[in-house]
C-alpha cells in the first residue's frame, strides 16, 4: 500500500534558556494511506512534536517530511497553509468548539472555512453528524453534550471537508476508559468507510489494539524495534 506520509531524518530542536532540548532524534517513519496510526509514548516523550510536524503545524529543525510524495518542508508558509486547509483536519485534546454554536453549526463553520461548496454544505454538515451518530443531537449546543459527544462533534468538523488525513492529538485523554474506546472505534470506522488515514497520539495502552500501525517514541526517538 503506498505511503501518504513519510519522514527522512527527522530532528526538532528547541532552545530553552541556555539549555537545548533535541525533542526529536531521526525520526524515519512511514504511515500508509487508509489506515490508523498511533503515536504512543509518556508525557515528553515527542509524540505531540512529531505530530505537528507531520501535519504541517511546525518546521523540522532537521529532516524532510513528504505529504503524497511532495516534499513539504521545502514549501512557503501558504502553500503549507493551503494543503492543510485541504488536505488535512484536526482533532484537539482541548475539543475547542464555538460555545455559542449548535453541533450543526459547528460543522458547517468549519466547511465555510474551507471554502466548501455553498449548496452542498448543508448536506455534508448533515452526513458528517450521522457518520459520528449525533444526527439527533445536531441542534444541541456543547454544554448541552457529554465530553464524548463534543469529542465526536470535533470530529464530525476535521472531516467535514473530506481531508485525506485526520490528525488528533490526545482525543480521548479528557474522557474515561469506555468513552475513549467509542471515539477510537470511530476513527476505525472512518478509515474504512470515508477512506480516511488517521494519526493520532496516546498514552493510554487499551487504545493500541485497534490500530493498524504503532509508534512507540522514547526520548525523542522511535524505540528500538520498530
Amino acid at each position: 500500500m503506498a505511503s501518504i506520509i513519510r519522514t527522512a531524518g527527522l530532528n526538532r530542536i528547541f532552545q530553552s534558556g541556555r539549555d537545548t532540548v533535541h525533542a526529536l532524534r531521526n525520526i524515519n517513519i512511514s504511515i500508509e494511506k487508509g489506515t490508523l496510526t498511533m503515536l504512543r509514548g509518556r508525557s515528553g516523550s515527542g509524540k505531540t512534536t512529531l505530530l505537528n510536524l507531520l501535519g504541517a503545524l511546525d518546521q523540522p529543525s532537521e529532516g524532510k517530511i513528504f505529504f503524497n510524495d511532495m516534499e513539504i518542508t521545502g514549501m512557503s508558509e501558504e502553500t503549507r497553509d493551503e494543503i492543510r486547509r485541504k488536505s488535512m483536519g484536526f482533532v484537539f485534546q482541548s475539543i475547542a468548539l464555538i460555545s455559542q454554536m449548535t453541533a450543526y453549526e459547528n460543522v458547517d463553520f468549519g466547511l465555510r472555512v474551507t471554502g466548501y461548496e455553498p449548496d452542498a454544505r448543508e448536506e455534508r454538515a448533515v452526513k458528517c453528524l450521522e457518520l459520528v451518530g449525533l444526527d439527533k443531537r445536531m441542534r444541541h449546543f456543547p454544554h448541552e453534550m457529554s465530553g464524548g459527544e463534543q469529542q465526536r462533534v470535533a470530529i464530525a468538523r476535521a472531516i467535514a471537508h473530506k481531508p485525506e488525513v485526520i490528525f488528533a492529538d490526545e482525543p480521548t485523554a479528557e474522557l474515561d476508559t469506555h468513552m475513549g474506546l467509542q471515539v477510537v472505534k470511530l476513527f476505525k470506522d472512518l478509515v474504512e468507510y470515508e477512506c480516511l488515514t488517521v494519526v493520532m497520539t496516546t498514552h493510554d495502552p487499551n487504545m493500541m489494539e485497534v490500530a493498524n500501525q504503532v509508534f512507540t517514541l522514547e526520548d525523542g526517538g522511535i524505540a528500538d524495534g520498530q
